[in-house]
Parts: structure tokens; sequence; C-alpha cells
């Protein structure tokens, strides 16, 4: 008989429930103080925590346990211990140590530092976060205690992304209490934030999948002609789940109930094959945690179905792309969320505040909102019909865009009638924006009713970047009204925060748009604006070098200015190793399994026509079509011997910013001249002959 959610919910998770049961009141009570207050871990309750947590870990069949962490370059990384040591008189005892719970020393000289240290300084640390809790992971024979840890070398610099998460949430936290105090706001002692990661991705055959080469080492195609049937008729997004798919996500769903990961939505996406898992809201660190145990889960769930879960951005060319839309809200410890309004005039100042600050931090630092989703994959994805241009502008939404315009209007001494009148507008709000204000899929940043979606995360990222990014740009914002509002005579607050929103919104203006952002008329009216629009990880990256965003990091202590330079740098030696791979692989396919196989069809063709001849029929089509087939193979010929002496020629540029560059202008024009002589070639081709699975397979066959 199937279980109930409820009861199966986090049974691999080292839960309050679990922690009440296991510890003694009082070194619960100080672990709670620290999860829900950021209080500093009390290292007398360390010994006592690590205890149960083996305890709970070995009662559940765990032999090992793991710091696990998030290296800079994406994904995760672990290094199993098992449970052992010696007693007293050498015989073998299982245990975790206080010591062994806190911190960690992993080999990090094959991480990525940009710098930070020389390859041979191998040490590095990982130390514990307590405020996302451990949890079992399983495989079919073996189950591993897994603790949730930062990642630093032993210089203390920063070698993960969630150090500068966790960094950004403070700097967040105690610039919007000040701003509350001011506001006074006496009640609220923590500030929370929330988000939603939304997973898109994409389900493929399992035995198709592995046929193509480029899927396998890329995650996306590098060659495919269209299919005749691709998304042109737009039914899979209202489409009924296939059976094949609803069990998989069914027992997705179930994996993700049993650690404690609250899913609630599951449905088709706009392309064939192309899915969407969504959460409930929780707390921004434990919410991202959780999406990077999601990731890995839905893989290992796919295969068992025989199939391949792809979270690459772009795997099919002419079909959507896959993105992880963030939903993103900020609110306190008395359940106030900021970006709700409320009848409360106070509560509603701080709403107003609120947008004001995000809308100020995307005016001053729009471009590294951008910058933090740059990668190679989600290049492919920006500016396309399915994800938002790589021009970050904010959507309001048509009631909330004329509140903000109502106070811009404003005199600058509002009168009570003027100031009743928008705290109504605002009250209202949320009926409205539900009912009359559309959802703009073509704006990166758009509120939508209590809460902002960035949409520009790709579907393989680490959300950590966006709202490490995300956190900071608000802090600047808020940092800013706090320093102008107090310094504001008069004691009436409400109007005081009137007369500086009405400064804000004039100042903040060119990043609020409310049309189509795939529009032409946008992409010229944004450059007009002074908005960056950074179309590739390069360009978007030289955002981080300018010196107000390197004082923005070092301002709110997120990251030091050698940490920051240390970013860049791995993210542009990832992008280029990347492009690199992707070309060597293109060109592999091309020489190996294309160019043999255009040959053979070449001599059938050639087979076919001389026995046309003979037999005293002079064909013409078999003429054309032989000629067509070895113009394909001349042309794919071509291709790869100028496309092998360009990334010759890439590999030789020593400067990492240049070859980057390279990578993105002539490195990828050479890969769509030699993918379109290839596509051609598809075209032309038997079926019987072609080396791999066409998209048409691809795109309906799981």
């Amino acid at each position: 008989m199937a279980r109930k959610i409820s009861e199966l919910y986090g049974e691999l998770t080292f839960s309050r429930k679990v922690m009440k049961e296991k510890l003694s009141k009082e070194v619960y009570a100080k672990l709670v103080e620290t999860i829900d207050e950021g209080s500093p871990l009390d290292h007398d309750i360390a010994a006592d925590v690590a205890h149960a947590m083996k305890e709970w870990a070995i009662e559940n069949g765990a032999t090992h346990f793991t710091h696990w962490f998030q290296p800079q370059r994406g994904g995760t990384a672990e290094k199993h211990d098992a449970f052992i040591t010696y007693g007293e008189n050498g015989e073998i005892v299982e245990r975790l140590s206080a010591s062994q719970l806190i911190q960690s020393e992993p080999d990090a000289s094959s991480f990525p530092s940009g710098g930070i240290r020389s390859t041979f300084e191998a040490r590095g640390y990982t130390a514990w976060d307590p405020t996302s809790p451990a949890f079992l992971l399983e495989s079919e024979d073996s189950k591993t205690l897994v603790i949730p840890s930062v990642f630093l070398s032993w210089t203390g610099a920063v070698l993960d992304l969630k150090t500068p998460l966790l960094r950004s949430q403070r700097a967040l936290n105690e610039i919007a209490i000040k701003l509350q105090r001011l506001l006074g706001n006496r009640m609220a002692k923590r500030i929370k934030i929330n988000v939603g990661p939304e997973q898109e991705y994409f389900l493929f055959n399992k035995d198709l999948f592995e046929k193509r080469p480029d899927l396998v080492i890329t995650g996306r195609t590098l060659f495919g002609a269209a299919p005749a049937k691709g998304q042109q008729m737009e039914d899979h997004y209202f489409g009924s789940i296939k059976d094949k798919v609803l069990n998989f996500m069914e027992d997705f769903d179930m994996e993700l109930f049993r650690r404690g990961i609250p899913s609630k939505t599951r449905h088709n996406e706009v392309a064939p094959n192309q899915f969407e898992v969504a959460p409930i809201y929780s707390e921004s660190n434990l919410g991202i945690d959780n999406n990077l145990k999601l990731m890995d889960i839905m893989k290992k769930v796919a295969e068992k179905h025989g199939m391949i879960a792809c979270v690459h951005e772009k795997p099919l060319s002419g079909v959507n792309g896959s993105g992880k839309h963030l939903n993103w809200s900020i609110g306190d410890d008395t359940g106030t969320n900021y970006l709700e309004p409320s009848k409360s005039p106070l509560k509603n100042t701080s709403f107003l505040l609120t947008i004001g600050a995000i809308m100020i931090g995307v005016n001053k630092f729009g471009g590294i909102l951008r910058a933090a989703v740059a990668d190679a994959g989600n290049d492919h994805r920006l500016g396309a019909n399915e994800a938002p241009p790589a021009i970050m502008s904010i959507y309001l939404g048509e009631y909330l865009d004329q509140i903000f315009n109502e106070i811009a209007g404003i005199g600058s001494k509002p009168t009570e009638k003027q100031i009743a009148q928008i705290n109504l507008g605002v009250q209202n709000l949320p009926n409205v924006a539900k009912d009359y204000s559309d959802r703009n899929r073509t704006s990166p940043i758009a509120f939508t009713g209590n809460k902002f979606e960035f949409r520009a995360v790709g579907s393989s990222q680490n959300c950590s970047e966006a709202a490490t990014v995300f956190n900071m740009i608000t802090a600047y914002g808020y940092s800013e009204i706090f320093d102008r509002l107090s310094k504001m005579s008069g004691d009436d607050v409400k109007a005081n925060a009137l007369v500086l929103l009405k400064d804000i919104v004039k100042e903040t203006k060119r990043v609020r748009y409310e049309g189509n952002g795939y529009s032409e008329e946008w992409h010229k009216e944004a450059e007009k604006r002074g908005l960056p629009n950074t179309k590739t990880t390069p360009e978007a990256l030289a955002q981080f070098h300018a010196k107000d965003v390197k004082d923005l990091f070092t301002k709110f202590k997120v990251l030091s200015e050698h940490e920051l330079d240390a970013k860049i740098e791995v993210k542009l030696e990832t992008y280029v190793k990347i492009k690199d791979i992707e070309f060597k692989t293109a060109i592999n396919i091309a020489k190996t399994l294309v160019m043999p196989a255009v040959a053979e069809h070449v001599k059938n063709t050639a087979k076919a026509a001389v026995a046309s001849a003979e037999a005293g029929v002079k064909s013409k089509a078999l003429i054309a079509e032989l000629k067509a087939a070895e113009d394909a193979y001349a042309g794919i010929s071509a291709n790869v011997s100028k496309f092998d002496a360009l990334q010759a020629k890439i590999g030789n540029i020593s400067d990492l910013h240049k070859k980057a560059n390279a990578c993105a202008s002539e490195g990828a024009k050479g890969l769509l001249d030699l993918r379109s002589a290839v596509d051609t070639a598809e075209t032309l081709v038997e079926d019987s002959l072609w080396p791999m699975p066409k998209y048409q397979d691809l795109l309906l066959k799981l």
C-alpha cells in the first residue's frame, strides 16, 4: 500500500522533528536559535549534535559521512569518510566527532581558484552550515550522511558559491533592519529571504541520447536539421502528460518528499519532451540547496525509467531552451512580506520602499545581474522566445506601474489626501494584480503579486550566484534609501518616504519597462536609455571589473576585490574550456561520423547513377542528387579544415579574456558554419546511413 506524503516526508533528512527526538532540550534550543536567528554556533553543543547525527544516520543504514559543498565551477562536490576510528584498545568504533562535523579538509587542488592559491597549495577547508539540514544520500546499496558546508582556502578565501550567498544575506539583513527601525518597526529582529526556483528540464530516451556524442559530451546537440514537427503547433504545454513521464514524475516527487524537498507543481513545458517542477517557497539558503539536490535526484530517477534528464539551457536548436525562474521575496521574522501590500500604512511604506530599493539596485547594477547568470549554456537561451533578453529591466504590472506614476506626480509636500489615495490603491493591489495585471514572460525581473521573478537564471545553474547579486543590489538600494531618508527633516515618515520615492521613480525610470522585451523597438530604446545588453559571457563578465561593482562587493563584505577577480577568472576559464570541448567534439563528429556517412551516400548515389546510365536511362535527378551530395561533402570538409585551423589559433591565445572573446565570436561563427554544412547534409543522406538519431526522434520518442 502506498504511503501518504505526510508519512514519508523528510525521512532522509535530519529534520527538526529528528533533532527534537535525538537532542536534549537545551542543545535543541541552542541549535534552533542558530538556525532561526543567525546566532553564532555554540561550539559546546557540537559534540552532542555530531553524536545525534551519527546515531540517526547509522540507524538508517549509513556507513559514511561527507561535507557537501558548491565549488565555483558549478554543481556540488563531496568526499566520503567512514564513521570509524580506533578505540582505546585498538578496536574499530563508529564515531563522528565535533571537529569532524564542524570542519573537514578535502584536497582543494583540483578545484578552480582563479589565482587564490597555487595548484600545489592543495589545502582547503569545508565548514558545516547548520542552517541547511543534513540529509542522507541514498544509492541502491549504500547511504551516506551529507553535511551541507561552505568551502574555503586555507587562507580563508572563498572557493565556493554558498559563502557569498550567506554573506549577502547577512549584509541585506543588517541594512534592512536599520531601515525598519527608521520606519518605526521595533518588532522585526531578523530579515528572511525566501526563494522558489522553478526548474525546467528535458527528458530524452536513454538509448537515443547515448547515440548522440554531442549530447553525451556537451549536454547539447551541436548538429541537427530542423524536424518536420517541432514545437510549431504549441500543443505540448497544455497537453496531457504521457504515462511514462507521469510515472517518472511520481517517483521523482516521492524521492524529493523523502528528502524534505517540497515539490509542489509538475507539468509539461512549451517544447516537446520539456517539463517543469516547482517547489513551495522556502528560506533562500535551504531552497537553493534543495534545488541542487533536486537536479541530482532527477537524473538518477530518470535513468531508472530509461530516460536522461537534461538541464542544459539549450539542448536543441530551434525549440525552447530551459531556465530556472528564481522567485524572490524579502520579509522578516514577524511573518511580514515586504513585497506584499497591507492595510497598515507603515507596512505599505515598507512595500513601496522595498520596490524602490530594487529599482535603485537594478538601475545602478543591472549589468551584474546579467553577469551572475552568464555562462556558455545560457548565452544560447537569453533573448530567445522562451527567455528574457540580456537587458535587465523591471516589469511592475499595470496597476503598480500606475501607483508609482502617481507618486512621481505628487508635489514636494504631499497632502493627506494624496497619501490616503496612494495608500488606498496599494491596499487593493493584491486582488487587482491577480485579476488584471498580466504576467510578462519577456521581462527578466517581473513583479508577480508578492514577489519578484528573476527569469534569466539558466536551468543548469546554481541559483546562489543570482540570489547573491539580487541580495546585494537590494541591500544597496536600502542603503541609499536609509541614508537619504534619515537626512530628511520632519517626523512624518509616510510623507518623507513618498517625497523620496518621487525622486527614486524619476531616477530609475530607465529600468522600468512594461512592454515586449523581445521587440526590436525595446532593444533600440534600451540602447538610448544606456542599459547594458551584453549578449555573450565574456562581455557580461566584464561588468564585474567596474570600480563601483568592486566597491559594492567589498562594502557589503561579500567578496574581497581579490576574491572577485578570482571569480571572474574561474568563470572565464570555465567558459573557454566548455567552448573548447564543444569545438573539438564538433570536429570529431564531423570527421569520424558525418563525413563517412556522406561519403557512403555519395558512393551509393554514384552507383545508382551509373546503373541507370548502363540501363540506357540518363537520370538528371540522380545526377543532381549526386552533385548535391558531393557539394555537401566538400562543404563539410572545407569547414572542418577551416574550423580546425581556427581552433588552433584560439588555443594559442595566452590572454584569458581575449581567448574567451575569440571563442564567443570567431569560434561561435566557425561552429555555426560547420553546423550549417552538416545540417544540409542531413537533409540529403538516407536515414539508414545517418550516424546519429535525428531531432524528430529525440523530440517524439521517449
